[in-house]
């Protein structure tokens, strides 16, 4: 059973940083490209950062680029999400999601597996 599990979600002042982790199970890690996707209250999921299988390639949404930084781990099953300088604008639950091939996508609908998320609140 695939189980995808965030971690390290919580409550930061703005300019601070916060890094997520997910912990997976129940396939092969590394042998499948993951992705970044948050959902703010009353909005529709919308992807942030992607990652290749073996870490090489990365991609990210504008509204992240230079701030996030998403990497891997697949001796430890794990991916992460570094975020700094985070702003009021990134609340939101952060879901680790699985692509369904080693290919990179941003297509949030062509995910096939979601964790259950972690809640980011950016706030003073």
């Amino acid at each position: 059973e695939v189980q995808l599990v965030e971690s390290g979600g919580g409550l930061v002042q703005p300019g601070g940083s916060l890094r997520l982790s997910c912990a997976a199970s129940g396939f092969t890690f590394s042998s499948y490209a993951m992705t970044w996707v948050r959902q703010a209250p009353g909005n529709r999921p919308e992807w942030v950062s992607s990652i290749n299988t073996d870490g090489s390639s990365t991609s990210y949404a504008d509204s992240v680029k230079g701030r996030f930084t998403i990497s891997r781990d697949n001796a430890k099953n794990t991916l992460y999400l570094q975020m700094s300088s985070l702003k009021s604008e990134d609340t939101a639950v952060y879901y680790c999601a699985k692509a369904p091939s080693r290919l990179e996508i941003t297509i949030v609908d062509d995910m096939d597996y979601w964790g259950k998320g972690t809640l980011v609140t950016v706030s003073s």
